[in-house]
């Protein structure tokens, strides 16, 4: 199978991040926070937050999301990546318009984080090197 799907899922990904650095830019702005400060208006700084987390996240789901797709199925990679990224908008949404309403977003995300990390496991473990 080609990896182009996981390859546009990455893609997709990478665009949501561009998108969330440029909701913190809008927030300073809107709210009058300059840089470096992280700290300020509470609007601005659910922004800021909502661009660090997709940083943490980022940071673990897109190795297990190319460590599963290379050695299992990228198919199924792409798909976890799309929930990923689904979780990732819907925790997004309601982060920025009230904190506590983040909670199904980030299940979501973290569940299709969860799953690709042990897919991804899996398949190294079954790959012939181990055999």
């Amino acid at each position: 199978m080609p990896l182009s799907l996981p390859a546009l899922t990455t893609l997709a990904l990478v665009l949501w991040y561009f998108f969330t650095v440029f909701q913190v830019g809008r927030a300073r702005t809107k709210y009058k926070v300059a840089a470096p400060a992280t700290t300020g208006d509470p609007g601005f700084e659910r922004a800021f937050r909502v661009q660090m987390n997709e940083i943490e996240n980022l940071v673990a789901f897109l190795p297990c999301l190319w460590i599963f797709a290379v050695f299992g199925n990228p198919r199924y990679a792409a798909i976890a990546g799309a929930v990923f990224l689904a979780g990732r908008v819907i925790y997004a949404l309601g982060y920025w318009r009230l904190g506590g309403r983040r909670s199904f977003g980030y299940a979501i995300s973290t569940f299709a984080l969860s799953i690709t990390w042990v897919l991804a496991l899996g398949s190294v473990l079954r790959h012939p090197a181990f055999a």
